[in-house]
């Protein structure tokens, strides 16, 4: 376990690291040092070999209030201007990364906190979760991936929906609208989220990363040349990095899994494996 400087902790659970934001009495909220903190913290468990995935949360009662108000209130205007003049090299809340992340959202998620969930790859919540955006009801615009990544989620409508309200949407409604992907326990939150994490931790590590970039590169897009470029994508992976040798094993445990019962312990849309044709399926393309 290292932490809690810079706002936060780190506990190994084997391939998989724990970070938990770790400011409760300011509900977690983010400065610019803790969030330059966090972001050093992600881009080191990323760089390492033994870490497959990493979970996100936050210490009780609340996952992340965003930007602590009263820091940015308080900062010189002459040193706001220079932070702000250099170019961000981040996508969204988190530095560029090839490990996957499982955000466990415990409590409110809100606004600079609501994008920093969104920078994770799949959202776990327990059910004391809630979920707003007031940037506009304090002055500032959105500049964590809300208005990219949020729509993504949960569409254009419901995203100026939470924007220009500022209303909470709890874990319920963020199920049925795609905001999360799971719904579980409050006690049962962090175990969940390492569930998955660690059924990610299984997957060799390029194969995850290589489809994470996927997903990014594809995102928002649609038509004819999107098929083209993802099939094109994966006959270049067939033809240059493809293992052979993994595909007998794996496909006898993919049936396996397929016929288990599900894991999910809470409300999810659910779903199962299936038993992938002889061929590997669409992973080649059309020949």
């Amino acid at each position: 376990m290292t932490g809690p400087a810079g706002g936060h902790t780190v506990v190994r659970h084997g391939p998989v690291a724990l970070v938990t934001l770790a400011r409760p009495e300011v509900r977690n909220a983010l400065t610019p040092d803790v969030w330059a903190a966090l972001a050093g913290t992600v881009t080191t468990l990323d760089a390492d070999p033994g870490v497959c995935a990493l979970v996100l949360t936050g210490e009780d009662p609340a996952f992340c209030a965003g930007f602590d108000l009263r820091g940015l209130a308080g900062e010189d205007p002459a040193a706001r201007r220079a932070r702000m003049a250099e170019p961000s090299p981040f996508l969204g809340m988190l530095p560029p990364h090839d490990t996957p992340v499982v955000g466990a959202v415990n409590g409110p998620a809100v606004t600079g906190g609501l994008e920093l969930a969104l920078a994770c790859d799949v959202l776990v919540a327990s059910e004391r979760a809630r979920f707003a955006d007031t940037h506009a009801r304090v002055g500032a615009m959105p500049g964590g991936g809300l208005t990219v990544l949020l729509p993504q989620r949960i569409g254009p409508g419901r995203s100026r929906l939470m924007s220009l309200t500022g209303d909470f949407v709890d874990a319920d409604r963020a199920l049925a609208w795609g905001l999360v992907d799971e719904v579980v326990p409050h006690e049962r939150l962090v175990e969940r989220a390492l569930e998955v994490a660690a059924t990610m931790a299984q997957i060799p590590a390029a194969n995850l990363a290589e489809v994470r970039r996927m997903y990014a590169a594809m995102a928002g897009r649609c038509g004819l040349d999107a098929f083209a470029d993802e099939q094109a994508w994966a006959k270049r992976w067939l033809a240059e990095r493809f293992d052979e040798s993994r595909l007998a094993g794996e496909r006898g445990a993919i049936v396996a899994r397929g016929s288990a019962p599900s894991p999910v312990a809470g409300r999810a849309g659910g779903g199962r494996e299936e038993d992938p044709p002889a061929g590997g399926g669409a992973t080649g393309g059309r020949p």
